[in-house]
């Protein structure tokens, strides 16, 4: 019988027999856990890299927040994987510190273009090498939980999904301020168009009720 967080469960393999609660895991979920966790590193491993271009103080105590939160997250989905059994502690929300007050509008910027030398990165590019690591992040491990089938790892894998996506709101919040990442929006007629495109699906309880209101 499984439990809530499916420990306890019998597995069964057709040509094998009984399969160990550390080997309850599909063929797909092996290489897909296995491009999270290889994420997970390369994500810690350029955050180090990175750190010694970071000017910003306030840049700073992001990329080293975030090195803190991903660290612990990395080592919960390997002890679930590796175990197949409920990790040490559940999955904490990441909690940023920006507010969410978006600039909108567009402001003129030098073009860019790569850099020559090392030595040209500034927290702008730093901070979105940090926003498309996060984005690589919420997408694969996406791809990852829709294939996994122990549910201890698919729970832990799916709950650090909105994790990810916070952490790339915080950044891009981050840029926002300082012009880096800028918000164009539609002429307000064009949007109020757009808002208003769609209508609420009718219920079969609201359904029974214009069939009555019909009869009558």
């Amino acid at each position: 019988m499984q439990n809530q967080n499916g420990q306890n469960q019998m597995h069964q393999n057709v040509q094998t027999g009984q399969v160990p609660q550390n080997l309850n895991h599909g063929g797909h979920e092996i290489f897909d856990v296995h491009e999270v966790l290889t994420g997970a590193i390369n994500t810690l491993n350029m955050f180090k890299l990175l750190e010694q271009h970071v000017q910003d103080p306030e840049l700073r105590d992001i990329m080293n927040r975030q090195y803190q939160f991903i660290q612990e997250e990395y080592n919960l989905t390997l002890q679930s994987f590796q175990t197949g059994q409920e990790p040490a502690k559940r999955t904490e929300p990441y909690m940023m510190k920006e507010n969410n007050d978006f600039i909108y509008g567009l402001v003129q910027t030098p073009p860019e273009k790569p850099i020559q030398n090392v030595s040209e990165l500034t927290d702008q590019q730093v901070s979105v090498a940090m926003l498309n690591l996060a984005k690589a992040a919420a997408s694969m491990k996406s791809m990852a939980a829709a294939e996994t089938t122990n549910p201890v790892v698919r729970r832990v894998i799916a709950a650090s999904i909105p994790n990810c996506i916070e952490m790339a709101y915080e950044i891009s919040l981050y840029q926002n301020k300082r012009h880096y990442y800028q918000v164009p929006q539609l002429a307000e007629q064009d949007m109020q168009q757009l808002l208003n495109a769609y209508a609420p699906a009718a219920s079969m309880q609201m359904q029974q009720q214009l069939g009555n209101n019909t009869m009558h």
